[in-house]
Protein backbone atom coordinates (compact mmCIF):
# COMPACT_ATOMS: atom_id res chain seq x y z
CA UNK A 1 0.00 0.00 0.00
CA UNK A 2 1.34 3.54 -1.14
CA UNK A 3 0.00 6.45 0.65
CA UNK A 4 0.99 9.83 -0.79
CA UNK A 5 2.30 12.69 1.66
CA UNK A 6 1.01 15.97 0.64
CA UNK A 7 2.95 19.11 2.10
CA UNK A 8 1.42 22.31 2.59
CA UNK A 9 3.61 24.24 5.56
CA UNK A 10 1.65 25.47 8.54
CA UNK A 11 3.67 25.10 11.65
CA UNK A 12 5.14 21.54 11.03
CA UNK A 13 7.42 22.57 9.29
CA UNK A 14 8.25 26.17 10.86
CA UNK A 15 11.88 27.90 11.78
CA UNK A 16 12.56 30.05 14.03
CA UNK A 17 14.31 33.83 13.45
CA UNK A 18 16.47 34.63 16.13
CA UNK A 19 17.20 38.01 14.42
CA UNK A 20 14.42 39.28 14.20
CA UNK A 21 11.71 36.33 16.41
CA UNK A 22 9.43 35.46 13.62
CA UNK A 23 8.69 32.07 12.18
CA UNK A 24 9.17 31.19 8.65
CA UNK A 25 9.66 28.49 5.92
CA UNK A 26 12.43 27.10 4.73
CA UNK A 27 12.14 23.16 3.90
CA UNK A 28 10.06 20.75 4.90
CA UNK A 29 10.89 18.24 8.02
CA UNK A 30 8.54 15.20 6.46
CA UNK A 31 11.49 13.40 4.74
CA UNK A 32 13.95 13.70 7.57
CA UNK A 33 10.99 12.64 10.00
CA UNK A 34 10.31 9.91 8.38
CA UNK A 35 13.81 8.51 8.62
CA UNK A 36 13.64 9.47 12.24
CA UNK A 37 10.36 7.45 12.85
CA UNK A 38 12.33 4.61 10.76
CA UNK A 39 9.15 4.74 8.34
CA UNK A 40 8.78 1.39 6.62
CA UNK A 41 6.05 2.38 4.80
CA UNK A 42 5.92 3.11 0.90
CA UNK A 43 5.29 6.89 0.60
CA UNK A 44 5.89 9.81 -2.03
CA UNK A 45 6.24 13.33 -0.56
CA UNK A 46 4.93 16.05 -2.53
CA UNK A 47 5.46 19.76 -1.37
CA UNK A 48 2.42 21.38 -2.60
CA UNK A 49 3.21 24.75 -0.82
CA UNK A 50 4.53 26.12 2.71
CA UNK A 51 2.07 28.35 3.84
CA UNK A 52 0.84 29.24 7.53
CA UNK A 53 -3.07 28.44 6.93
CA UNK A 54 -3.80 31.72 8.20
CA UNK A 55 -2.89 32.91 4.67
CA UNK A 56 -4.20 30.07 2.52
CA UNK A 57 -6.82 31.06 -0.43
CA UNK A 58 -9.94 29.51 -1.91
CA UNK A 59 -6.97 28.73 -4.97
CA UNK A 60 -4.97 26.91 -2.67
CA UNK A 61 -7.74 24.94 -1.09
CA UNK A 62 -8.33 23.93 -4.63
CA UNK A 63 -4.31 22.85 -5.41
CA UNK A 64 -4.85 20.90 -2.51
CA UNK A 65 -8.15 19.21 -3.78
CA UNK A 66 -6.52 18.75 -7.41
CA UNK A 67 -3.60 16.92 -5.90
CA UNK A 68 -5.09 15.19 -3.60
CA UNK A 69 -8.00 13.60 -6.37
CA UNK A 70 -6.02 12.79 -9.03
CA UNK A 71 -2.63 11.30 -7.45
CA UNK A 72 -3.02 7.47 -8.06
CA UNK A 73 -2.97 6.70 -4.68
CA UNK A 74 -6.08 5.79 -2.23
CA UNK A 75 -4.56 6.39 0.98
CA UNK A 76 -3.31 10.42 1.86
CA UNK A 77 -1.96 11.74 4.07
CA UNK A 78 -1.78 16.18 4.20
CA UNK A 79 0.47 18.27 6.48
CA UNK A 80 -1.62 21.37 7.26
CA UNK A 81 -1.16 24.59 10.01
CA UNK A 82 -4.00 23.67 12.37
CA UNK A 83 -5.36 27.06 12.00
CA UNK A 84 -8.04 26.31 8.98
CA UNK A 85 -7.29 22.51 8.73
CA UNK A 86 -10.62 21.93 8.83
CA UNK A 87 -11.59 24.43 6.17
CA UNK A 88 -9.47 22.41 4.11
CA UNK A 89 -11.08 19.54 5.07
CA UNK A 90 -14.12 20.42 4.56
CA UNK A 91 -13.52 21.71 0.28
CA UNK A 92 -10.96 17.89 0.50
CA UNK A 93 -14.65 15.81 1.33
CA UNK A 94 -16.47 18.29 -1.10
CA UNK A 95 -13.95 17.38 -4.18
CA UNK A 96 -12.11 13.97 -3.20
CA UNK A 97 -14.77 11.16 -3.11
CA UNK A 98 -13.81 7.30 -2.19
CA UNK A 99 -10.05 8.40 -0.75
CA UNK A 100 -8.86 8.56 2.75
CA UNK A 101 -7.66 11.93 3.60
CA UNK A 102 -5.96 12.34 6.86
CA UNK A 103 -5.16 15.92 7.68
CA UNK A 104 -2.20 16.70 10.60
CA UNK A 105 -0.47 19.78 11.94
CA UNK A 106 1.98 20.62 14.64
CA UNK A 107 1.29 23.34 17.57
CA UNK A 108 4.98 22.99 17.75
CA UNK A 109 7.32 23.80 14.91
CA UNK A 110 9.19 20.35 14.67
CA UNK A 111 12.29 22.66 14.45
CA UNK A 112 11.76 23.07 18.25
CA UNK A 113 12.67 19.78 19.51
CA UNK A 114 9.69 19.31 21.33
CA UNK A 115 7.34 19.15 18.80
CA UNK A 116 3.96 16.87 18.56
CA UNK A 117 4.64 16.47 15.11
CA UNK A 118 6.66 13.53 15.07
CA UNK A 119 3.74 11.79 16.98
CA UNK A 120 1.26 13.44 14.59
CA UNK A 121 2.60 12.23 11.57
CA UNK A 122 3.35 8.57 12.56
CA UNK A 123 -0.32 8.38 14.07
CA UNK A 124 -2.14 10.14 10.91
CA UNK A 125 0.00 7.38 8.57
CA UNK A 126 -1.36 4.88 10.59
CA UNK A 127 -5.05 6.18 10.62
CA UNK A 128 -4.52 6.26 6.60
CA UNK A 129 -3.96 2.83 6.37
CA UNK A 130 -6.94 1.59 8.95
CA UNK A 131 -9.60 4.26 8.33
CA UNK A 132 -12.52 3.60 5.59
CA UNK A 133 -12.66 6.38 2.84
CA UNK A 134 -13.72 9.86 4.11
CA UNK A 135 -11.84 12.78 5.42
CA UNK A 136 -9.80 12.92 8.81
CA UNK A 137 -8.02 14.97 10.92
CA UNK A 138 -5.65 13.25 13.22
CA UNK A 139 -4.31 15.07 16.26
CA UNK A 140 -2.70 14.07 19.29
CA UNK A 141 -3.08 10.47 18.66
CA UNK A 142 -6.90 10.95 18.10
CA UNK A 143 -8.69 10.94 14.96
CA UNK A 144 -11.93 12.62 14.16
CA UNK A 145 -14.44 12.87 11.08
CA UNK A 146 -14.05 16.24 9.14
CA UNK A 147 -17.32 17.50 9.87
CA UNK A 148 -17.00 16.59 13.46
CA UNK A 149 -14.29 18.38 14.98
CA UNK A 150 -13.05 21.84 16.24
CA UNK A 151 -9.87 23.30 17.25
CA UNK A 152 -9.82 24.84 21.17
CA UNK A 153 -7.90 27.34 20.94
CA UNK A 154 -7.58 27.99 24.60
CA UNK A 155 -6.69 24.58 25.04
CA UNK A 156 -4.44 23.72 22.13
CA UNK A 157 -6.59 20.53 21.06
CA UNK A 158 -8.62 18.94 18.62
CA UNK A 159 -11.62 18.03 20.07
CA UNK A 160 -15.16 16.24 18.58
CA UNK A 161 -18.12 19.20 18.32
CA UNK A 162 -20.32 18.05 21.08
CA UNK A 163 -16.96 18.26 23.60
Amino acid sequence: MNIRILVTGGTFDKEYNELNGTLFFKHTYVEHMLQRGRCALDVTVEVLMMKDSLEMSDADRAHIVHACRDCDESRVVITHGTDTMVETAKALAAGVPGKTVVLTGAMVPFAFGSSDGLFNLGSALSFAQTLPPGVYVAMNGRYFPWDRVRKNRALGVFEPLDA
